[in-house]
């Protein structure tokens, strides 16, 4: 092995030889964890990728399908109740086409597989429910492709055509949602289904869509359209008008100091009406015009008089000379005709009333009358539909404005002071750090000279050779006082060393011993 490895690897034993009972137990869970971490993440990436295979399966769909998948030795998972099967990403479309070549899933909700069990001496009454049931099933599977929709049931009224009816009655179609865990369909939601729904069937209007959820609440009523019961349209109304008029009255006299009150009937019937009318077009010539005229000239006698009783001439009448003259125009005019014809929902708004109150401290110089037709034009009140206004200035209350002042008083004292805990707790916390963190410091820094010590003896490297020279002959010596001589002490030191920590000494001089080898 070459030399700076394994000084290497005699410097990382002798870190570790310098660890505590307890750095070491923690040095060994470290390590556990981390292999235990690694083996974890090696499993998770090597985990093949899962998709579905089947959503929405009946349970002997499920169980045909996982059976399949066993005798195929194929890995699987089973979500959402057993109704989802999932298979590895790389033979997802291998497994389905095996699955539609064993007929699986074999039951169905309808749609238009149905009309293809149909025979030659089915009824036209069975052919009626069928085709019935197969645009339910459509439809059904169509709207629980939404998503939030987890499944969803559709009934048709369709009614009966016929000749014998003088009036023919619109088909209707009820709509069951079942959606998903923590999930709200949206009011543009609902109208998808409605519009879906209508357009699927002829004759059905949008008005024509009941639509419920799984909690019972009505999402679109029959006769009104999406946005639910009148109770639902007359809130939704009530808030819309009262937000606007709140907006506009905090402009004038501040927020807080204005209250709105909105009270709506919503109207639950519906109706059709047809007028006509016929207006004469302006500047426009007559189509035909005729002028009779009748003249007459007489002489006049004792006969002429003054008819009397029963056409009889009475005499001595004043006289005449008997002319007679008559004309007459007929002329007739292009006439246009127009045929309107309303349908008018049900879900109209019957009559509301507004009521506003102000505060008197805040209305200081504003006129009553004024705010009351600007709160008129705001809420579209109509007199002839019977709508009233009420505005009132009235002294508010400031019970709810003072304790709210010194609720917020007391959550500003309470703020500030868990600010100050927090500032000391992180104060505790810094100083307990820095006493750590000096106390650290001055253990390494004595573990470090106590480490650099022996170190130091590379100085008396040159000198090692010296040791293992021989002594000089004490007969050559000069007589007199001997002078210390560096390479006893250093001698001296290095016996020292080598008797307090022989292992390190012999580590240190095979490392120099070894540094020296090349050259």
């Amino acid at each position: 092995m070459p030399a700076p490895i394994k000084a290497g690897l005699a410097r990382i034993g002798g870190f570790i030889g310098g660890f505590s009972v307890a750095q070491r137990v923690l040095a060994v869970l470290a390590v556990a964890l981390l292999a235990v971490g690694v083996v974890a993440l090696g499993a998770w990436l090597s985990r093949p990728a899962y998709t579905p295979l089947f959503s929405g399966l009946a349970g002997a769909d499920a169980n045909a399908v996982v059976e399949q998948l066993r005798s195929a030795n194929v890995p699987y998972e089973l979500a959402d109740g057993g109704s989802t099967v999932l298979v590895p990403q790389e033979v997802v479309y291998e497994e389905r086409l095996k699955a539609a070549a064993a007929g699986l899933p074999s039951s169905s909700t309808g749609g238009y597989a149905l009309l293809d069990e149909m025979g030659v001496t089915t009824s036209a009454f069975q052919q009626s429910v069928t085709y019935k049931r197969a645009i339910e099933g459509e439809l059904a599977r169509t709207i629980s492709a939404m998503s939030g929709v987890k499944s969803a049931a559709v009934q048709l009224a369709l009614p009966e055509e016929t000749v014998f009816v003088e009036e023919q009655r619109d088909p209707t179609a009820s709509v069951f949602i079942e959606t998903a865990a923590g999930t709200t369909l949206t009011t543009s939601q609902v109208e998808a289904i409605a519009h879906l729904t209508s357009a699927a069937v002829e004759g059905m209007k949008v008005e024509d869509v009941a639509i419920v959820d799984a909690d019972g609440n009505v999402l679109s009523a029959l006769g009104t359209g999406p946005g639910g019961g009148n109770d639902t349209r007359a809130g939704d109304y009530e808030t819309r008008v009262a937000a606007s008029v709140q907006q506009m009255l905090d402009r004038i006299v501040g927020g807080g100091n204005a209250t709105v009150a909105v009270a709506a009937t919503i109207s639950d019937e519906s109706a059709e009406v047809t007028s006509e009318r016929f207006e004469a077009a302006a500047d426009t010539p007559a189509l035909n015009e005729s002028v009779n005229t009748e003249e007459y000239t007489g002489t006049g006698g004792a006969q002429a008089g003054v008819l009397g009783p029963d056409n009889i001439a009475v005499p001595g009448g004043d006289g005449g000379d008997g002319t007679y003259t008559s004309e007459e125009t007929v002329r007739n005019n292009a006439v246009d005709k127009v045929t309107e014809t309303r349908s008018i929902p049900a879900g109209a708004v019957a009559r509301q009333s507004v009521s506003v109150a102000i505060d008197r401290a805040a209305a200081e110089g504003l006129r009553v009358a004024e705010v009351q037709d600007l709160v008129a034009a705001a809420a579209g009140i109509d007199p002839e539909r019977g709508d009233e206004i009420s505005v009132q200035l009235v002294d508010f209350s400031t019970t709810d404005a003072q304790q709210a002042t010194e609720a917020l008083r007391a959550a500003e004292a309470d703020a500030e002071a868990e600010r100050l805990a927090e500032l000391v707790r992180w104060g505790i916390l810094a100083a307990v750090v820095l006493v750590i963190g000096i106390i650290g410091a001055i253990v390494m820094g004595r573990r470090f000279r106590a480490k650099r010590e022996p170190l130091e003896l590379e100085e008396a490297v040159p000198h090692y050779e010296q040791v293992f020279e021989p002594e000089p002959d004490p007969v050559a010596l000069p007589s007199g006082p001997r002078e210390p001589d560096p390479a006893d002490a250093k001698r001296a030191e290095i016996a020292r060393m080598a008797e307090q920590d022989p292992d390190r000494t012999a580590q240190l001089l095979r490392a120099m011993l070894d540094d020296r080898t090349p050259a």
